[in-house]
């Protein structure tokens, strides 16, 4: 298995701050995990309020756990509530299956996943994807 390095999760962490930047999106958090689920890299913006970096990680979290984009997670949770409730409750309440938690993959090897979290959710995932993407991997935000 491929890991996922301090130097790509760097770019990425980068390259979704710049993004957010350029869409002028309120301040985020981004956390990276490995594909183990470990933290790899986390950082807050200036001016995000409390909870944005649990958050930030359950939507990482939540996208490893299922295998799946978070965005896959919200629609899953409003075709099937009952099972992501039950998969939040054996999680611990570790997963937040709404957009913003995107999967980075090497071509078809799983390196872990981005976590974003401070704005609309889908400028959280914008925000994932675009770190990803500059980091020459692919995003599968579900």
């Amino acid at each position: 298995m491929a890991d996922l390095t301090l130097d790509t999760a760097r770019k990425i962490l980068d390259a979704a701050f710049a993004k957010a930047g350029e869409l002028k999106l309120k301040p985020l958090v981004v956390t990276i995990l490995d594909a183990r689920g470990v933290l790899k890299l986390a950082a807050a913006q200036d001016g995000t309020s409390l909870m944005r970096g649990e958050i930030a990680h359950g939507k990482a979290y939540g996208a490893l756990a299922l295998g799946m984009g978070s965005r896959a997670l919200f629609q899953r949770a409003q075709e099937q509530a009952y099972f992501i409730d039950a998969v939040n409750t054996i999680a611990r309440g570790a997963l937040v299956p709404v957009p913003g938690g995107v999967l980075i993959m090497d071509g078809t090897t799983l390196l872990g996943a981005v976590g974003v979290s401070g704005d609309t959710s889908d400028n959280d995932e914008a925000c994932a994807v675009a770190g990803i993407q500059a980091a020459g991997l692919k995003a599968n935000a579900g």
